[in-house]
C-alpha cells in the first residue's frame, strides 16, 4: 500500500506513517504536560487529540502483533497490555483522591469496565457483525468457559462483600481481599493455560488458525514498542483530562460514579475498536476473545493489585455493589450466558445488550 511504501524503503517497516507519528507525538505532549503544566482550552483540546491518536494507533499495532502470533494469543497481549494501563491508572488516581473517592474508585472503574465489555463491546460486535453477516458463528465452548469464570470471579469480587458481617457495608478484612485477590489469579491463570495450551482450539476458528501476518520480525518488535507507547500515553493523557473530566461532572450534577465508567471506556476504546473491527469483517471468535478476555483480566489482575495496595496502605476499599447495581450485574451476566449459549449469533442479540447498556448508564445518571 503507498501509505506504508515510505517506511517500507527507509526502514524496512510495513507500517503507515501516521501510526509511528501518533504515539511519538503524543508521548511528547504528555512529556511536556508533566514539564511545563500547561493549561487553557487550546491545550485540552491538543490533549484530546493526542489521546485519540494514541487509541487509534494502539489498536493498529496491536493488530499487527495479533496476526503475527496468530489467536488466540493476539487478542490476549492486547487484554493484558491494556489491563495493566487500566490498573496503573486507577493506582494514581486513588493516591490523588480523598478517602471517600479512593474506597469506591476500583470498584467503580472495574465493575464499569464489566458492564462496558459484557454490553457495549459484545452488543456492538453481535450488532455490526449481524447486519453485516446476517448470522456468525463462534466456538461454543471456549465462549462458555470464560462467560462461566466470569460469573465466577464477578459474584465473588462485587456481590459476595455484600454478604460478608466480620465488617459490613461492602468492606472486606484483610485476610478476606487477599483471599479473593488469590482466586482472582488462579482461576486467570487457569483459564489462560485452558486458551492457550490445553484447549487452544476451543478459542480459534479454523479460518483464524490459519491466519498469520507476513511483517518480517523489525516491523512487529516496532509495533510492540509503539504499541507499549499508545497504551502508557492513553494512560498519562486520560489522567491529565481528568480534572477537566471531574469539573464537567460536577458543572452538569451527574454523580462521581460517572468518573469510573469514562474512565473504563477511555481505556478500553482500543480493544472495543478491534473488536468490533474483527466481527465487522466475519471474525466474531476475535471480537469474543477480546470482549470476555478483557472482562476477565479487568477483573482478575486490578483486583489482587488493589487488594494490595488497600492491605499496605491501610486503605478502605469498598467492592460491594448497590442492591441496584448487584441487579444490573446479575441481568448482564444472565443476558451474556444466554446470548452466547447456541454457537450462533445475530444482530438481535447485540440489540438486547446495547439496551441493557443504555439502561446501566440512564440509571447512573438517574439513580
Amino acid at each position: 500500500m503507498e501509505k506504508t511504501i515510505f517506511l517500507k524503503q527507509k526502514f524496512n517497516l510495513n507500517l503507515p506513517v501516521w501510526t509511528v507519528v501518533a504515539p511519538l507525538l503524543a508521548l511528547l505532549l504528555l512529556a511536556g504536560h508533566l514539564a511545563v503544566h500547561p493549561t487553557g482550552m487550546v491545550v485540552e483540546a491538543l490533549t484530546g487529540f493526542g489521546l485519540i491518536g494514541a487509541v487509534f494507533s494502539a489498536v493498529y499495532h496491536a493488530e499487527v502483533i495479533a496476526h503475527k502470533v496468530g489467536e488466540p494469543f493476539g487478542t490476549l497481549v492486547l487484554a493484558v497490555a491494556v489491563t495493566i494501563i487500566e490498573v496503573a491508572l486507577i493506582v494514581v488516581l486513588m493516591n490523588s483522591s480523598s478517602p471517600e473517592d479512593r474506597a469506591v474508585l476500583a470498584r467503580d472503574t472495574v465493575y464499569s469496565a464489566v458492564m462496558v465489555v459484557c454490553n457495549a463491546i459484545v452488543g456492538l460486535c453481535l450488532l455490526t457483525g449481524g447486519l453485516r453477516n446476517y448470522i456468525q458463528d463462534f466456538e461454543l465452548e471456549g465462549v462458555k468457559k470464560a462467560v462461566s469464570v466470569l460469573l465466577i470471579l464477578a459474584l465473588m469480587v462485587f456481590m459476595l462483600p455484600n454478604f460478608t458481617t466480620s465488617l459490613g457495608g461492602g468492606s472486606m478484612l484483610n485476610s478476606q481481599l487477599i483471599f479473593v485477590a488469590i482466586c482472582c489469579l488462579v482461576m486467570y491463570g487457569a483459564f489462560i493455560f485452558t486458551q492457550t495450551i490445553r484447549h487452544r482450539n476451543y478459542f480459534v476458528t479454523e479460518t483464524e488458525t490459519q491466519s498469520h501476518h507476513s511483517d518480517n520480525l523489525l516491523t512487529v518488535a516496532s509495533s510492540g514498542v509503539l504499541l507499549l507507547i499508545g497504551l502508557v500515553t492513553v494512560v498519562g493523557l486520560a489522567k491529565m483530562l481528568s480534572p477537566l473530566i471531574e469539573s464537567t461532572l460536577v458543572m452538569w450534577g451527574l454523580p462521581k460514579v460517572m468518573l469510573g465508567i469514562i474512565i473504563a471506556s477511555l481505556v478500553l476504546l482500543p480493544e472495543s475498536i478491534a473488536a468490533v473491527k474483527a466481527s465487522f469483517n466475519n471474525q466474531l471468535q476475535n471480537s469474543l476473545n477480546l470482549a470476555l478476555g478483557s472482562a476477565l483480566a479487568s477483573i482478575s489482575l486490578t483486583i489482587p493489585v488493589i487488594a494490595i495496595y488497600g492491605v499496605m496502605t491501610g486503605s478502605e476499599l469498598i467492592l460491594g455493589l448497590s442492591p441496584k447495581d448487584d441487579m444490573m450485574l446479575m441481568v448482564t451476566l444472565l443476558l451474556l450466558m444466554n446470548t452466547l449459549s447456541t454457537g450462533k449469533s445475530t444482530f438481535l442479540q447485540g440489540v438486547m445488550h446495547l439496551v441493557m447498556f443504555a439502561t446501566f448508564i440512564f440509571f447512573s445518571i438517574v439513580p
